[in-house]
């Protein structure tokens, strides 16, 4: 490349002034790298390497427009494969899977061996829902580089959608081989071992501690903060929200009436989402936010100190170990109080989270040994069903019209163990006639579907007695709950917010008691809700025994159709009001605990 032609005394050549921009942009130090961007471009303005660096810069900092812009008049001038594989992350993190997908292809077909192209186009396919494509990337990428631990990772993450649970669990543990200082892959695994909860909550807690003694090696927790010692009198909480999922999600569902009816004197809310998919819960909630400021494209340093810059007296992480999480940054403790609510179900295994915030059904007395976090309890429920704006009515009990009962499951097919599979098929065995609903994106998939038929014939049940369908949006989906006459919940992760939906719909739900916080969470709704113990099994005799009863009890479930919905909206699971002041009262006196504990440590040293 030419040397720039300049007035200046020292002369450094195009190459090495990006090579100086590139590590800039890589220390966030953005302004910068954009000046020795355009002091290249000043001299020779069609350089491509600048104008895709620049691309570059413009991206990190979240400027995803002029991005676009200046990678595609880059990729004009040179079409590249790395071009065309930075163009593909802008488009998947502005979610565009889509056109993320097509870049990577593009990326692949210019540079056959380019594995990392193939390892983010398999992210693309899976966020497309081509899981199977997503899993022929993956594969491929293994081909090229079969030490690729993160390739081993995604591939995990494809399979569990195909309801893949144990070759998702060996891929898992093949890529922390592979890859011991990635923690993503441990994180992972730790949320689908939930499925089917073979291991006990003292080995899951030495897992989770594991995985949080990892990321807090790579942390360097802040140890003071910009708040005083006196109670919050003077000015609201300033209380922070991470997560990917403020969206059309169970996490968006359950927040979008809570955030609503806070107090804002009281708690002052800031968003910090993990990814820029939005969508119009998003738009619906976003104006009860004083702040929102995505984190996607931050580095966990860079993250941390923003939410230090924004004074957060409370952190919450609402993800867990779910998809977009961003736990390794709060091993930077940011905040002098962190909270996980309400998106997970067990211990993060981070010593620097304080709290889990849950009640008395998902944290009930002497199962506090399970988490790391020291466990808060709101008096009704810690989740807030929102009701659906515009839900169908419930229409009348499908076995007065049917002459048969209709049982339904609608939830994802990893929750369907084998031991769940033997129930429903003992209790289809004992109700002749009796039908089996099951609505699974999933089951969008045929040979997903053969899977599921092929494991019910195993049990004597044949395809007849089945009624499988896949993906419909919001408002199909709910009336499709207007086919069901009991929803059965399945066990040990049983449903959460579709049992909440349900129960909405008037559809009463069955469960099975549970021995930690994610096998409780349909108990805790249905206490909320007013249905309590007689909708809870004791043990799988005692579930196949309740549901084969309530096949001969159609006055009772018409009598509970037709108030289900008045009941489950007169209930504590939809009060937004009174549940915004349990939580404001919890937070407070979070705040308060630790100001006095800050008091304490001041008269002693």
């Amino acid at each position: 490349m030419s040397e720039l032609k300049s007035t200046e005394p020292s002369l450094e050549t195009a190459d090495t002034l990006l090579a100086r921009a590139d590590t800039l942009c890589r220390a966030e130090r953005f302004d910068e790298a954009e000046e020795l961007c355009r002091t290249v471009l000043d001299a020779e303005p069609g350089n491509a390497a600048a104008i895709h660096l620049h691309g570059i810069v413009a991206y990190r900092r979240g400027d995803y427009d002029l991005a676009v812009e200046r990678l595609m008049d880059a990729i004009t001038r040179a079409p590249r494969p790395d071009y065309y594989f930075t163009l593909g992350n802008v488009m998947a993190t502005n979610n565009r899977p889509a056109a993320a997908a097509e870049c990577f292809s593009l990326a692949t077909q210019l540079q056959p061996d380019y594995a990392d192209a193939y390892n983010n186009l398999g992210t693309a396919q899976r966020a497309l829902k081509q899981y199977h494509d997503a899993v022929q990337s993956f594969c491929k990428v293994l081909e090229l580089q079969p030490q690729n631990g993160r390739a081993y990772n995604n591939l995990a993450n494809a399979l569990l959608e195909l309801n893949e649970l144990p070759a998702a669990l060996e891929a898992w543990a093949i890529a922390h081989q592979l890859a011991p200082d990635y923690p993503e892959p441990l994180s992972n695994r730790l949320f689908a071992l939930h499925y089917e909860n073979q291991m006990s909550p003292e080995q899951y807690l030495a897992d989770a501690r594991y995985f949080g003694d990892l990321v807090g090696r790579a942390a360097q927790p802040f140890r003071s903060w910009l708040v005083t010692t006196t109670p919050r009198t003077d000015r609201p909480l300033r209380v922070g929200i991470v997560s990917g999922d403020l969206r059309r999600h169970p996490v968006g569902y359950f927040l979008a009436s809570v955030v609503g009816a806070l107090d804002k004197q009281r708690i002052e809310l800031f968003g910090y989402p993990t990814r820029m998919n939005e969508d119009e819960l998003t738009e619906s909630i976003k104006p009860h936010f004083s702040q929102w400021q995505s984190i996607a494209t931050m580095s966990d340093i860079a993250a941390a100190q923003q939410v230090r810059g924004d004074q957060i007296d409370i952190l919450i992480d609402a993800s867990g170990h779910t998809t977009s999480n961003r736990l390794s940054l709060f091993a930077w403790k940011p905040a002098p109080i962190q909270v996980s609510w309400p998106g997970y179900f067990a211990s993060t295994g981070l010593a620097t989270m304080d709290y889990v915030l849950g009640d008395p059904h998902v944290l009930p007395e002497g199962e506090e040994a399970h988490f790391v976090e020291k466990p808060w309890r709101l008096p009704d429920s810690y989740l807030c069903f929102t009701p659906p704006q515009e839900a169908p009515e419930v229409g009348p009990l499908p076995m007065t019209k049917n002459g048969f009962i209709t049982f339904g499951y609608f939830g994802r097919l990893t929750k369907v163990t084998d031991s769940v599979i033997a129930a429903w098929a003992e209790i289809l065995r004992r109700v002749p006639g009796a039908q089996l609903f099951i609505k699974s994106a999933q089951l969008d998939f045929e040979d997903v579907r053969d899977m599921t038929v092929a494991r019910f014939a195993a049990q004597g049940i044949g395809a007849d007695r089945l009624l499988l369908e896949g993906f419909s949006g919001r408002d199909l989906y709910l009336d499709a709950y207007n086919r069901v006459d009991v929803t059965l919940s399945p066990f040990p992760y049983p449903s959460g917010t579709t049992a909440a939906e349900s129960l909405w719909m008037g559809v009463p739900v069955l469960c099975r008691k549970g021995d930690r916080f994610s096998s409780h969470i349909a108990e805790s709704i249905l206490h909320t809700a007013g249905l309590g113990d007689a909708w809870i099994a004791n043990d799988q005799q005692d579930y196949i025994g309740k549901a084969v009863a309530l096949a001969s009890d159609a006055s009772r479930l018409a009598v509970l159709r037709a108030s289900l919905r008045a009941q489950t909206l007169a209930s504590p699971l939809c009060d937004a009001p009174r549940f915004a002041r349990n939580l404001e009262s919890a937070l407070h006196a979070m705040w308060d605990d630790y100001i006095a504990k800050r008091r304490l440590t001041k008269r002693e040293a």
